[in-house]
């Protein structure tokens, strides 16, 4: 079976990706606030797993939580994410990955704003590439298109 989005080896990541982007993504590092691509970034688009280019979240869905890392209500679908547990540094959180990649994200937090389900996708910039709206036809991202307009 052809699969549009591959997991690619740690040789072509470290190829690919430059220190920051693969500190987060393949060593769970974190960026930092305030101070990262995406964070007060609000054009209408996609944001893909810069391992991958699979979609997981779209513009609509993202919003200023003041956290200095972007925010999203929710992923673009639910079965591009994966969950898992992470107790470092001392606290009690929910990890999120890239589910093709495994590709570390960030965290995901019950604070986000009610009418939107409440949760807070806390996202690392360096995890993710943006395709604008009007580049997503020619990049092959159109199904996600009307999510937007």
């Amino acid at each position: 079976m052809d699969k549009k989005y591959i997991k690619k080896s740690k040789e072509e990541l470290i190829k690919e990706l430059n220190s920051i982007q693969y500190k987060v993504t393949k060593e769970n590092a974190t960026e930092a606030p305030f101070n990262n691509e995406y964070d007060n970034f609000f054009e209408k688009g996609i944001y893909v797993d810069i391992t991958t280019g699979e979609p997981l979240f779209i513009s609509a869905d993202k919003f200023d939580s003041g956290c200095g890392w972007p925010a999203f209500s929710k992923p673009i679908t639910k079965n591009v994410i994966k969950a898992k547990r992470d107790v470092s540094h001392g606290m009690v959180r929910t990890e999120v990955r890239s589910n093709t990649g495994d590709a570390h994200l960030g965290h995901v937090f019950s604070d986000g704003p009610e009418e939107t389900g409440g949760l807070r996708y806390c996202i690392n910039s360096a995890a993710l590439k943006f395709i604008a709206i009007d580049k997503m036809t020619e990049l092959g991202y159109e199904e996600y298109l009307d999510q937007l307009i």
